[in-house]
């Protein structure tokens, strides 16, 4: 195996894992605070990635559109983890109520990539104060001060980058659940239709960059956001 590609698993490895699973998770939180035990029953509520990962989508899948993502000349992460059941029947108003299951996702994102941030803030900090006093590195050798900051930028980019996609409005995309709740319900419904062909347009928009091209000028957008707020430069 390549020493480079060995590399990017190293670093991507564990931002991607809880990249998707806790996004799974997240949806199962909301659905439980609005009445619908089904993923709590089902111990899908966990923080343990392993009670989520998909082998195909959480693995397999997204290593091979990391790996391809040059070939195809933007940033590329697609990816899944096994879908926490949803009983809608539970929820008062199903419609809105779906809605914030949806956004629960891309939210948990956000806010992971917030605390990735942080972990790279403190890191350079570490990095800086190691530079000005010889003690300091005693705490911990340097390889590993820049192989924790290379896994915190990664977690960066790779929350940002789905969160930017799954707040995309193509069904079944999370986004696409959001407009439907803000459309008149006579045309959420037909909205809602484009589903069944939801996955084969992702997969032409991916396979032809046009996928990149859409997320990737808004999640550098976002993630200059995140570096100036936290001061990574």
């Amino acid at each position: 195996m390549d020493e480079n590609w060995i590399q990017v698993i190293a670093v991507y490895a564990l931002p991607v894992i809880f990249a998707i699973t806790l996004h799974e998770a997240a949806h199962g939180w909301m659905a439980q605070r609005l009445g619908d035990p089904t993923a709590e029953q089902l111990g899908r509520i966990s923080l343990n990635p392993g009670r989520h990962v998909d082998p195909v989508g959480t693995l397999l899948v997204p290593g091979l559109t990391l790996a391809l993502g040059g070939a195809m000349g933007a940033f590329a992460l697609f990816g899944w983890a096994k879908p926490v059941p949803v009983d809608a029947r539970y929820f008062k108003r199903p419609v809105r109520d779906m809605a914030w299951v949806a956004a629960a996702g891309p939210g948990v994102n956000l806010l992971m990539a917030l605390c990735w941030a942080l972990l790279a803030k403190l890191v350079l900090l570490y990095v800086a104060m190691a530079g000005s006093a010889e003690a300091v590195p005693t705490l911990g050798p340097p390889v590993a001060a820049e192989y924790a900051l290379r896994v915190a930028v990664a977690g960066i980019v790779v929350n940002v980058a789905l969160m930017v996609l799954n707040l995309l409005p193509l069904p079944p995309l999370d986004g696409s659940r959001v407009v439907t709740a803000l459309l008149p319900p006579a045309v959420g419904w037909r909205y809602a239709q484009l589903e069944r062909y939801g996955l084969w347009i992702l997969l032409i928009l991916l396979f032809t960059g046009a996928l990149g091209a859409i997320v990737r000028p808004i999640t550098a957008w976002t993630l200059q956001i995140i570096v100036t707020i936290f001061g990574l430069r």
